[in-house]
């Protein structure tokens, strides 16, 4: 497993190929756009059915990254339920195995566009968090520093072996980072999409996430 090691604000920083990351001198972990119950509330809006089993692997892909780095503190960068029904409709299972990953750790819920409040599932529940030298919140501000944040579900396109593949990306430059979207159903804005390109520097770097990271100039 390859990941992407990287500084932003003086902050030491890795990007790890599941999409989630590291920041090993405060033994944190950051994941975005969990989407949890996207299925149960397709289902009870009435849109095309999908496989109801999202929520178990995206918890399971999460276990795995929180196996991998001992982290001590979650943070889940909001939107991680696809809407306040779905976070009460999680059947007891999935809510039970929330609570033991967050069993003996710091965790913080940053609030999101789709879940815009405190979910009654442990942790803390914070409209954003600064945490010097980063701030981590959804949705990223124009002319913030030292940020972290998602709500973009971020994709970038490359060739590999005469093959065109797209993934999930971290977006990085000298003042932001904007996370892929950790949850199995969630789509994707390509970083080539304007509001993507007026958000990230000249300089930015797409770190494609999969079965290893591969980080190449951000396409635009």
């Amino acid at each position: 497993m390859s990941t992407h090691a990287f500084t932003l604000a003086g902050a030491q920083l890795t990007a790890l190929p599941s999409g989630a990351l590291y920041w090993p001198q405060e033994n944190l972990l950051v994941v975005s756009d969990l989407h949890l119950g996207k299925a149960e509330r397709r289902a009870r809006l009435g849109d095309a059915a999908l496989p109801p089993y999202e929520t178990r692997d995206t918890l399971n892909r999460l276990e795995l990254a929180l196996r991998a780095t001992g982290a001590a503190t979650v943070i889940c960068l909001g939107d991680s339920f696809d809407d306040p029904g779905a976070a009460h409709a999680l059947p007891e299972d999935d809510r039970l195995w929330i609570k033991t990953l967050q069993a003996g750790r710091r965790w913080v819920w940053i609030e999101g566009n789709h879940d815009p409040g405190p979910m009654d599932l442990g942790g803390t529940h914070l409209a954003e968090l600064p945490l010097a030298p980063l701030t981590f919140r959804h949705i990223t501000r124009p002319g913030a520093s030292g940020e972290i944040s998602g709500h973009y579900h971020p994709k970038a396109r490359i060739t590999l072996k005469g093959r065109p593949i797209t993934r999930p990306a971290f977006l990085i430059d000298t003042d932001r980072v904007i996370m892929p979207a950790f949850g199995t159903y969630t789509g994707g804005l390509r970083s080539s999409d304007a509001v993507l390109s007026t958000l990230m520097r000249t300089e930015a770097l797409a770190v494609l996430t999969g079965h290893s990271t591969y980080a190449i100039p951000m396409p635009r």
